[in-house]
């Protein structure tokens, strides 16, 4: 079965560019993200990896760390850095995960779990390995994306996720179609109309269903 919404991340021992660390250990107090790659040195991953670099104030700002994956090797890792950063004119200081035995793209079902990777494997045998993972502080996975080898993340949008879940996390509040902070939310239909109005004052009750507020 695969990481659902809610579940507790594995706590893989992991190796990276920056060092070995249990991902428990590494996400710590804090939001975190995993992306994943299939391959080093190929052209989309590293707009995606150049983009992650250069929202590296934006990460900083909501208290969020980011870890990269690759089924590449550390020192393949390490060079690749060197083209993420002549690409992007940012510095790539978050770490990235040599999953060569595939143990976390598992665990974390990227791929079948009998997926068999050949010597000399392509991004095209591990093509799956193109997710996003947001994880809260208390080690549970949030919200997690696939996308296909020829479409690009779009970094905003995930920034977009990581302020919508900070914003309702915990609290009985949602976010609705294209928000973004700073906008109304929505309050959930757990609190009646006077609760509502004592936890969050006026509010703009559009339907009976559709509550929402400035917060």
């Amino acid at each position: 079965m695969g990481l659902r919404i809610n579940d507790v991340i594995p706590n893989l021992t992991v190796k990276t560019d920056q060092g070995e660390f249990a991902l428990h250990d590494w996400v710590g107090d804090s939001w975190a993200i995993l992306f994943s790659h299939p391959k080093d040195f190929t052209p989309v991953c590293t707009t995606e990896f150049g983009a992650v670099s250069q929202l590296a104030d934006e990460w900083e700002k909501r208290g969020v760390k980011v870890i990269g994956l690759s089924v590449d090797g550390v020192e393949e890792h390490k060079q690749w850095k060197g083209d993420i950063e002549s690409f992007s004119g940012a510095k790539a200081t978050f770490p990235i995960i040599a999953d060569i035995d595939l143990e976390v793209s598992k665990a974390f079902d990227m791929l079948p779990a009998d997926a068999y990777m050949p010597d000399g494997r392509t991004a095209a045998d591990s093509a799956s390995v193109r997710s996003v993972f947001i994880i809260a502080p208390n080690k549970k996975l949030q919200l997690s994306m696939t996308y296909p080898m020829s479409v690009g993340r779009n970094f905003a949008e995930v920034l977009r996720a990581v302020d919508a879940l900070q914003k309702t996390y915990g609290v009985p509040l949602a976010t609705p179609a294209n928000w973004t902070e700073g906008q109304d939310v929505i309050i959930a239909l757990s609190l009646n109309d006077e609760q509502a109005k004592e936890k969050y004052g006026e509010f703009d009750k559009k339907l009976p269903y559709l509550r929402t507020a400035k917060v």
